[in-house]
Formats: C-alpha cells, structure tokens, sequence
C-alpha cells in the first residue's frame, strides 16, 4: 500500500504532493514500483497534529481520487475518520476506508455494512493531539488484540462482511517506543478469526528513536520490520518506499517458500 499524503503536515513527505498533478505524479510512480494500493489521506495523523474541518479534508482528498480513478490501475483506498468523506471517496472512485479511528465515529459502521467495501481497523490510544504524551498499558499486546476484537465484532453485528476487514495495531498511534517494539515482536499474537494484518511503520520514529536518523533515512530500518512483521503473518504493509518495500517482501516470500 503506497502512501499519499496531500497534506501540508505530514510528519514525513507533508506538501509534497498538494496539487492533483503532484498527487497523480506521485500515485503513478508508485503503481510502476509495485504499489497494489493507492492510500490517499487528507488529514494528518502525526502525532501533535490538529483536526482539520470535513469541507477542507473533502477538498484535499476528492479531486485526487476522482482524477487518480482514471490513471491507476490498483485500487484507491482513502484514510478517513469522517463518514462523510468516506461517503464522498467511494462515489469518487475509492475502494477501500482505511481508518486509525476503527470506525468508532457515528454512524461509521454501519456506513461500511451499506457501502460493502473493504475496511482496516487501527487500533489508536486516544487522538493525534494528545496521544503520546503519557501512553500507558498494562499488557500491550493483550489490550491492543482485545480491542480490535471488540471493533471487528461491532463491524460484524451490523452487517460488514469479514472478508472485508483488515486489522492494524497501529504503530506510533498512543504507543512508546518500547510499546512498539513490544507489539512488533509480538505481532503473531494479534491474529484472529484468519483476519488480515496490516502494518504501517514506514519512517516512524520507532525508528528514528533507535537509530538517530530523521525521517528519509529511516527506509533501512523500516525494512527491517517489513521482513519481521512478514515472519509473522502480516501482509499488507503500508509504506512511503513501496520499490525497496516490494523488494524486501519478494526475497521474503522467496525464504518461506524455499524448501
């Protein structure tokens, strides 16, 4: 899953990609790289960042996916909290909602049921503003599976069909660095139900933390978890790098597949 941010804030590759022929430049370029999905996101989730209205996050996100419906191939995924944009995203062309709020807002729910579309559901420890400023858990790995639980068997009970769930733990979202590494080495422990698992560590500062590198050079280490979380079942991979990302997952399934 390549990564497009057409938001001014983006903890990494924020106002790269502002004008619709940046963005499709951008989602071009990362089809021919080996992209399978196209993640277009309007609002920021870093954490600090402030909230921003729907009318803005609309404007961001819906030209690009119109225009972009047209030029890719794969399909486009929208990261959204708001019904209301994923509403407009999947009329505009978008074929899946990734959400770091796990449809916890009103009405989210049962908008998939109806919409029928493919959902991820990230686990986040509180929202963007306030979310790493003191993260607690008593066991990481338990309350993060608990709680993706409890949203895959809300999204169940109204009516989203199971093959249309993904689950995130949701790296950097309300966690330490000691909590990440903890849920990394634990991933395998997060399945369920034969349930997707999707991650997202590209350029985070679990990896900045540990190696001292700001955000573009972080693509090494970033790759490292790739090649762990594979290990561990993990198989979509949301990622800024997707050509060294596809090449770390092709020498990965070459080792899991050899004799």
């Amino acid at each position: 899953m390549g990564i497009l941010n057409v938001t001014p804030d983006s903890f990494s590759d924020g106002g790269q990609f502002l004008s619709v022929d940046d963005a499709l430049s951008r989602a071009i370029q990362m089809q021919e790289e080996g992209a399978d999905i196209i993640d277009v996101g309007g609002e920021s989730t870093r954490p600090g960042a402030d909230p921003i209205g729907m009318d803005e996050e609309a404007d961001r996100v819906l030209p690009v996916i119109e225009a972009l419906k047209n030029v890719v191939s794969v399909p486009i995924s929208v990261d959204t909290k708001k019904p209301a944009i994923m509403r407009a995203a999947v009329s505009a062309g978008a074929k899946m909602i990734n959400d770091v709020n796990a449809l916890e807002a009103d009405g989210a729910v049962e908008l998939i049921s109806e919409l029928g579309v493919p959902v991820c559901l990230m686990h986040a420890n509180g929202d963007p503003r306030t979310m790493q400023e003191n993260p607690t858990y008593r066991d990481v790995v338990q309350e993060v599976r608990c709680y993706l639980r409890q949203r895959v068997d809300a999204c169940l009970s109204a009516g989203v069909e199971q093959k249309n769930i993904v689950i995130d733990p949701g790296f950097g979202f309300g966690k330490t660095v000691a909590h990440n590494y903890s849920l990394m080495k634990h991933l395998r422990e997060l399945a369920f139900s034969e349930l997707p698992i999707m991650i997202g560590v590209s350029r985070k500062s679990m990896i900045g933390a540990l190696l001292n590198v700001q955000p573009r050079d972080r693509v090494a280490g970033g790759l490292a978890l790739t090649a762990m979380a594979y290990g561990q079942g993990a198989r979509i991979f949301r990622t800024h790098d997707v050509r060294e990302t596809k090449q770390c997952l092709h020498v990965c399934a070459a080792v899991m597949g050899a004799d």
